[in-house]
């Protein structure tokens, strides 16, 4: 800024996309960081951000021109040429940059321009003795302060010397000087170009040919794009969050920036607070100790001013007393910072993006870069439209909000992490012909997924649960008629299976969220009866692997037939089965269980099934039978495994049963022992460590007793039987 109150311009070329032009007099009204979103309507692929900082150069050059009244102007290769590349590496990606820094930290990383064949500032630090650019960066510019842009550029020459851009490079070096040119012929002669410093000596000095550079130009792919601010936060510009161009501590330059006085002690203080916050006590002697030591280690290490190494160094060994979570905490908090932007109601949107805004507003989520983590209760009209606005937005692809697992019993609680990152955005650009509103784009989003020929029977019943979720009523009659459909035509019973689950929530959501569920009673009673129909079938000829897949899906089924009890009414389909969904599930696996060829582990697990459910009063002669001599090992060992599979406490409660698995073990031979151990480990290891320790206990106490039933025996009482087994033998008076 100093600079260019020296200078007095009488215009501003900043790099990045012109087509950005109209958007330069909404700056003033941003609170950075924000970004230039650049994308092309109906390809959400090719989409690029120009992100900008209270540091960065071209921010404050924007703010300065704001100010001053002149012109600014964007002066890099056009968005619509730069997203139009025909292959995949030639068009950016979303979330990329392709703009440079302009001189400033963390300028021009190796990685952050196509063509370069090294980092010049990282090779301007190699020549200094310095192993790391950043801390050359502040050591010779930020903390001297002094450092003029001439000596900038004439390093950066010298770096520069007999380098041959790339195709991609030359193009937009060519089109920067061709801006420059215009602007010239325009009329103005104190012109300020704010850029890359990599790109500084292609444009000083006598300029080229102007023919060469529209030789270069011509001929270029273009696509229409379409330009806007966006927010966008510190920790997308940190070069480890993806952002190739980026520094990795922008909290840290942000400080730098804002507290040109005594910027150490300032620094350490806010870390005190940050450590306080979190409980962790931290005084302020702590804080004048850590600065001393800070300085210190500056003055031995011979650096203008203490940097961050040192100041992080100092906060790990006083502030946190070497405690490297409490290190983390200010490295997330302050050195990258959670720092959002925010754009005014001025700025270019489509509907979508300001009905959210507006329902923010209404509800009071106000988007954060850092996580959130907040407790839903569905029972208060509130929260339960956060529930609905967090659930279509999920629908849109926005995952502004991480839905978790409840905590207690209660279905009427959801927790959620929310978390505002800049790609939803682009997200809600991307699907704003499918609506207005959060609510219409969300409905369409469904019916689309509905229709489409390539919706499984899973995806379809997901789709339900989520439109229920997100009350979408007038988007269900689609999406069940699009299930009813599919699950008509699927034959495959494990399809169904895996598909019920789902379907009986959502059918359970009109009694928890006041949701209407018509429809979806009739059709969760006609797939469990095609899945009792078919199951039978389903169960022949399993090996290992597809029994226990198999398996997990009879779980699946069981459990929700026990969330769905009575409440389906009949339909007359299954009016023929008779009875409650239950009681026809039950008589299925009742069924299926008598026959002679399942595998060990179906066997087993619906023998559990059925006792837990009251069905069975046999259990005891089926494991008998199962554990028989007539059986091998392998097959024991399944049926165990499933019998057993819901948990030990059914061995500690019936002494019968664990008789039988311990009379089975012990009667393998060693051979036969090892062959089963793997299964034996695995179902028994997945049993609680208090129900393995009662099961021990069981079975040592079992054996006490019957080890003193062997003790306690009248030898008087006893002789008569032993002279008589002697004379029996032979052996009578020997």
């Amino acid at each position: 800024m100093a600079e260019l109150n020296r200078l007095r311009p009488d215009a501003l070329l900043i790099e990045g996309p012109p087509e950005a032009d109209a958007l330069v007099a909404l700056a003033p009204e941003l609170e950075p960081p924000v970004a230039l979103l650049a994308h092309v309507p109906g390809q959400p692929s090719r989409a690029a951000f120009w992100p900008f900082a209270e540091f960065s150069p071209e921010w404050q050059a924007i703010l300065y021109g704001a100010a001053a009244g002149i012109p600014v102007r964007f002066c890099d290769l056009p968005a619509a040429h730069s997203l139009a590349g025909d292959r995949d590496d030639e068009a950016p990606a979303p979330g990329s940059a392709p703009a440079d820094e302009a001189p400033g930290p963390g300028a021009a990383p190796a990685e952050a321009r196509s063509g370069l064949h090294g980092d010049p500032i990282g090779a301007l630090a190699a020549a200094a003795g310095y192993d790391d650019p950043e801390r050359w960066w502040e050591d010779v510019v930020e903390h001297r302060g002094d450092t003029p842009f001439e000596v900038i550029a004439e390093a950066m020459a010298a770096v520069r010397e007999g380098y041959e851009p790339d195709e991609r490079e030359a193009r937009r070096e060519a089109h920067m000087r061709k801006t420059l040119r215009a602007a010239l012929k325009a009329g103005f002669t104190r012109i300020a170009v704010i850029c890359g410093a990599w790109h500084v000596p292609a444009l000083t000095g006598p300029l080229p040919p102007a023919t060469a550079d529209n030789a270069l130009l011509r001929g270029l792919p273009k696509v229409k794009a379409e330009l806007t601010w966006v927010p966008w936060t510190y920790g997308r510009l940190a070069s480890w969050s993806g952002y190739g161009a980026g520094i990795t501590s922008p909290g840290w330059y942000h400080h730098l920036f804002g507290a040109p006085d005594r910027p150490v002690e300032r620094w350490l203080a806010a870390a005190a607070a940050v450590l306080r916050d979190e409980g962790l006590p931290v005084s302020s002697a702590h804080v004048i100790e850590s600065v001393r030591l800070a300085e210190s280690l500056a003055t031995l290490r011979g650096r203008p001013l203490a940097g961050l190494g040192e100041v992080t160094e100092a906060a790990r060994a006083v502030l946190c007393e070497g405690d490297d979570l409490a290190v983390e905490l200010i490295q997330r908090r302050m050195v990258v910072s959670d720092r959002l932007g925010h754009v005014t109601d001025g700025t270019p949107m489509v509907p979508l993006q300001r009905d959210l805004r507006e329902q923010q507003r209404r509800l009071k989520l106000k988007p954060e870069a850092l996580d959130r983590e907040i407790d839903l209760d569905l029972r208060k009209p509130l929260d339960l439209d956060r529930s609905h606005l967090l659930h279509r937005l999920r629908l849109l692809g926005v995952g502004w909000g991480a839905l978790g697992e409840s905590r207690g019993k209660g279905t009427f609680r959801e927790p959620w992490t929310l978390q505002w990152r800049p790609e939803h955005d682009l997200a809600l650009i991307e699907h704003a012909a499918l609506g207005t509103t959060v609510l219409s784009a969300a409905a369409q989003r469904a019916r689309d997924q509905a229709g489409a020929e390539s919706a499984a029977l899973a995806d379809l019943t997901a789709l339900v649960e989520l439109c229920l979720l997100a009350e979408l009523p007038e988007a269900l009659p689609e999406v069940l008629a699009a299930l009813s459909a599919k699950a008509a035509l699927d034959t495959d019973v494990t399809h169904l299976m895996a598909a019920l689950p789902a379907m009986v929530r959502a059918h359970r959501y009109g009694d928890v969220r006041g949701t209407s569920a018509d429809g979806l009673a009739v059709i969760v009673r006609s797939m469990l009866e095609r899945i009792c129909v078919g199951l039978p079938v389903a169960v022949t000829g399993l090996d290992d692997d597809a029994a226990a897949d198999l398996l997990k899906h009879v779980d699946g089924v069981h459990t929700a037939v026990a969330l769905l009890g009575d409440a389906a009414p009949p339909s007359s389909e299954t009016d023929a089965g008779g009875g409650s969904p239950r009681s026809r599930w039950l008589v299925t696996l009742r069924g299926v269980s008598d026959r002679q060829d399942l595998h060990g582990l179906i066997e087993g697990r619906l023998t559990r099934i059925l006792l837990d459910s009251g069905e069975l009063q046999d259990a005891g002669d089926r494991m008998s039978r199962a554990m028989s001599r007539g059986q091998t090992p392998a097959r024991a060992a399944a049926w165990v495994e499933g019998f057993l599979s819901g948990g030990g406490l059914l061995l500690v409660h019936d002494p019968r049963l664990l008789a039988l698995v311990d009379g089975w073990l012990t009667g393998l031979s060693g051979d036969q022992f090892t062959d089963v151990l793997p299964l034996l480990r695995r179902t028994f290891g997945g049993f609680a460590v208090p129900e393995r320790r009662a099961v021990g206990e069981r079975l040592r106490s079992a054996g006490r007793g019957q080890a003193e039933a062997e003790q306690d025996v009248d030898e008087r009482r006893a002789a008569a039987a032993v002279a008589t087994v002697l004379a029996i033998i032979g052996r009578d008076g020997g």
